[in-house]
């Protein structure tokens, strides 16, 4: 008779465990020299034999597995569990069942007796000694490994975990399998080495701008100018501009802003506060007269005298006789210069001189007291800007009466001390008042410019004098 068990084995995620047991009993009762499987007959001992499988079956055990040999078989047992060595006589890992106490027959050999199980069956052939163990098999199938009886008779679950019959390593948590467990990392580590070691997020791209690992996790944040979504790994730009931190506008940026001032001021060192720009340092040439700075912006001004241009920048003369704005009397004669005003009294002729019109003097011819004296005097007026480039022709003199075989000769009599000014004869009747060098005001200068006919014919010399008045301007406008 013989009974074989094979097939015992458990699966789980964290490790496989296996076990094969293959254990082979026979009873021989004859002299025949065939020995049951796991046995090979000895002829000196004239016996059966235990064979190691473990030492002669090429890689009878797969994996991290560990052969183990028995009599008539051998056993593949995870390396871990294996803490000690099973002999030919060590105790199974597994409970040990009874032999039935009832008698029963063997119906294998073809006996019909019946008889009760021997406690140490003897293996066939000859000679002394204990033959080879077979192990104890029982009616009821035992619980695969991972496994126990419970109280109802069934097989229930082994919660290694609990029981802390587990081979986890401290940096790794164990969970529970049914027939087993397995050993994993908790969320932010991975095993490495059969070691939990941290994930450095940080380096995979979790954070899509800052990002600072910690054990077991990591944190994300963002750059100065954005606000980390609700995802907490993504960020969105902030819009400074709500807050009006500036103190004229405001351009929104990516992660930034930039303040903008209005038209005449600049951005000042702290980028948000605008200062009022000085335009009218940067030029003297802005305004024709004085530049006026403003918060933001400049006006023109004009002396007294005069108004400011439409273009907002020049100077033009305010005409006082015209607008009614002097002071002169009825009587006197408003005449009007660049940049003010005079008013001209009426005409009064000094002796021997009588008057002739409103602005002209004769001497008459039949008064000795006017012989050396020049005929007639004519009283002129005229305006000059200060400062008046030169040359300049500013008054033109002409006789008005030609006489046959008279010539005329033009000079200035008196009133050219500075020689200022020069006469340019341009035909044979007439000449040009030339200004020669520039003349700074507020000034008046009155010339007496002299026209001398000469007549050879008859014999006569007679001069006339234009007393020409000039007022000078304070300002080159």
């Amino acid at each position: 008779m013989f009974v074989e068990l094979r097939g015992l084995s458990l699966l789980s995620s964290k490790r496989m465990l296996s076990v094969v047991l293959c254990i082979v009993c026979s009873i021989n009762y004859g002299k025949s020299q065939t020995c049951s499987d796991g046995f090979t007959f000895d002829r000196r001992s004239r016996q059966c034999m235990d064979i190691d499988e473990c030492r002669t079956l090429p890689d009878p055990c797969r994996g991290d597995m560990r052969c183990v040999n028995q009599n008539g078989g051998y056993l593949c047992m995870p390396r871990g569990l294996y803490s000690q060595s099973y002999g030919r006589n060590s105790p199974l890992p597994y409970p040990e069942a009874s032999y039935p106490e009832e008698p029963y027959p063997d119906r294998s050999l073809g006996y019909s007796e019946t008889y009760s199980a021997p406690v140490a069956p003897v293996a066939p052939g000859p000679g002394p000694g204990p033959g080879p163990s077979y192990p104890i098999v029982s009616r009821t199938t035992p619980c695969l490994l991972g496994y126990t009886f419970g109280a109802d008779g069934t097989c229930v679950d082994v919660d290694e975990c609990e029981a802390e019959s587990h081979q986890c390593n401290p940096t790794q948590v164990c969970i529970n399998t049914a027939g087993g467990y397995t050993c994993s990392c908790t969320e932010g580590y991975w095993l490495v080495g059969g070691q939990c070691q941290d994930i450095d997020e940080c380096r995979y791209g979790y954070c899509q701008q800052l990002c600072a690992n910690v054990p077991g996790s990591y944190s994300c944040s963002c750059s100065p100018g954005f606000l980390l979504n609700t995802d907490a790994r993504t960020c969105q730009d902030v819009d400074e501009c709500v807050t009006d931190p500036c103190s004229h506008g405001c351009l929104n940026t990516y992660g930034s802003f930039m303040c903008t001032c209005d038209e005449g001021f600049e951005l000042a060192a702290d980028g948000t506060t605008c200062n009022d720009l000085d335009e009218c340092s940067f030029s003297d040439f802005l305004c024709q007269h004085t530049c006026v700075n403003a918060p933001g912006s400049f006006s023109c001004a004009c002396p007294s005298g005069y108004y400011v241009y439409e273009d907002g920048r020049s100077c033009e003369d305010l005409n006082e006789c015209e607008s009614g704005n002097n002071t002169c009397t009825t009587e006197q004669v408003c005449f009007n210069f660049q940049g003010g005003y005079t008013c001209l009294n009426p005409l009064r002729c000094d002796p021997p001189y009588i008057e002739l019109s409103d602005n002209q003097c004769m001497c008459s011819a039949e008064n000795p007291a006017c012989r050396d004296r020049p005929f007639t005097v004519l009283y002129r007026h005229m305006d000059l800007s200060s400062g008046r480039s030169v040359p300049a022709d500013i008054f033109q003199m002409q006789a008005t009466t030609r006489y046959p075989g008279a010539f005329y000769i033009f000079q200035i009599k008196s009133g050219n001390e500075g020689r200022e000014f020069y006469m340019r004869q341009t035909s044979n009747m007439s000449a040009t008042l030339v200004l020669a060098r520039p003349i700074k005001g507020p000034k008046t200068v009155v010339l007496d410019l002299e026209m001398v006919t000469v007549n050879n014919v008859i014999n006569f010399r007679g001069s006339s004098i234009i007393r020409l008045t000039i007022f000078v301007s304070e300002h080159p406008f």
